[in-house]
């Protein structure tokens, strides 16, 4: 057993490590779900103001993305921060099992176009996933953490998510 950032005990599965990037409504939903459903749980945010936010808010936050095993996923809560190529294209750089950033998938992901002019190849960016999260109408952090949360276990267990059997 382990205390984790909001403090409910949990055992934690080895081979299951989340790491939430930037501090967001959606990050902190995220990361006490998957933490409750056995995730080692890391929350990323460069920025010392909103890291200082977050523990205000009982959360625990690191200044730069961990190394990161072939067990990991990290997910991007924020595609509008001025890091976002630099988070991601750290992220690039360890064989995570899974990289996704969240936004409107109506929309071009800003990721793309930060990556390219950090000269990350297109093979690299093209492991970043977006959207993230299965398609349930998801409005507001905590749905959009459950859709979140849900896609990756989904994906985890080899399953398309929703209502395919």
């Amino acid at each position: 057993m382990r205390a984790v950032a909001h403090g409910a005990p949990t055992t934690l599965a080895a081979d299951r490590m989340l790491v939430t990037v930037f501090a967001s409504p959606v990050a902190a939903h995220l990361v006490r779900y998957a933490t409750d459903a056995g995730y080692q749980t890391v929350l990323v945010e460069p920025d010392p103001d909103r890291r200082a936010k977050a523990a205000a808010d009982g959360l625990v936050a690191v200044a730069a993305v961990p190394t990161l095993t072939c067990d990991a996923d990290l997910v991007v809560t924020d595609h509008h921060r001025e890091e976002l190529g630099q988070m991601l294209a750290d992220a690039l750089k360890h064989p995570a099992r899974w990289i996704g950033v969240m936004g409107n998938p109506r929309h071009p992901g800003p990721h793309v176009a930060a990556l390219q002019s950090r000269a990350v190849p297109a093979t690299d960016i093209a492991r970043v996933h977006r959207p993230v999260g299965l398609n349930i109408g998801s409005r507001t952090p905590a749905e959009i953490a459950i859709s979140t949360l849900a896609g990756l276990i989904a994906d985890r267990n080899s399953r398309p998510g929703g209502f395919d059997f």
